[in-house]
């Protein structure tokens, strides 16, 4: 799953070393979560900044708790989200605390509510940056992929549907977003349509370079969904051998090499 940011652009490094609330938000940015609620802490002691900094350091205990999976990093965070009062936030720290509210939720496991929160936020239109849509997108595709998989067979064919269908608009209108080249490929699969999997695979495989990392993870990925599932379930279902169609994805990706 992507990491996230925090929304809230810093105006300067001065500005954090004179405001705790400011210096937190850097230091979660940089990745220092402990030091990050440390700030948060020392500005919630000021009333108009707190729920700003329960914000803060609730997202900074989410991912402390993706890296150590320790239960007191998710109850903190939790705890935070909780106590702090939304209405307070302003509209671009309110899309903080939703996506927050849905990572709580899948870290508990509850799939379908957390793929409910997510897509609210990316039907809001509020999250500008395509990086930043590219993480929430991820983030709801998988927690709906995980909530369908104890279903019947039915049920999964058209959640995947779904998110074909979510993904296929996505590329429409974010040409460079690795996360929908990806998923295209993996719900097709996930629905059952084979072909269409191996197809997303390659236009996912030739498209890469529109990331902005030049399509290294997207390609990683894609090279692991193609091995891993797509060529297993078309030998299953074809009478192709799985000799002679990793010869056929590999000399596909030599002809499109960097």
């Amino acid at each position: 799953m992507f990491s996230w940011l925090l929304l809230t652009v810093i105006s300067s490094r001065a500005s954090a070393a004179d405001d705790p609330l400011a210096r937190a938000r850097l230091l979660y940015n940089q990745r220092q979560f402990q030091a990050a609620v440390t700030a948060a802490e020392q500005a919630r002691r000021t009333p108009a900044r707190a729920d700003a900094a329960d914000l803060v350091a609730a997202r900074a205990y989410l991912e402390r708790f993706r890296e150590s999976a320790a239960t007191d990093d998710l109850t903190n965070a939790r705890d935070r989200l909780r106590r702090l009062d939304p209405q307070r936030l302003v509209p671009r720290e309110r899309v903080e605390y939703i996506v927050g509210l849905g990572e709580t939720l899948y870290f508990d496991q509850s799939f379908g509510a957390a793929a409910a929160v997510f897509e609210s936020v990316l039907q809001s239109g509020e999250l500008m940056a395509a990086g930043a849509r590219d993480r929430v997108l991820d983030w709801w595709a998988d927690a709906l992929e995980r909530d369908v998989r104890p279903r019947p067979e039915m049920e999964r064919r058209g959640v995947y549907q779904r998110i074909r269908e979510r993904m296929e608009a996505e590329l429409a209108l974010h040409p460079a977003s690795s996360t929908a080249a990806y998923w295209l490929a993996a719900a097709a699969r996930g629905h059952g349509d084979l072909q269409a999997a191996w197809d997303a695979a390659q236009a996912a495989w030739v498209r890469a370079p529109l990331a902005a990392d030049k399509g290294a993870a997207l390609r990683a990925d894609v090279d692991r969904l193609v091995q891993r599932a797509i060529i297993p379930d078309r030998v299953k279902s074809s009478a192709q051998s799985p000799q002679a169609l990793q010869q056929e994805w590999e000399r596909f990706k030599e002809r499109w090499k960097p």
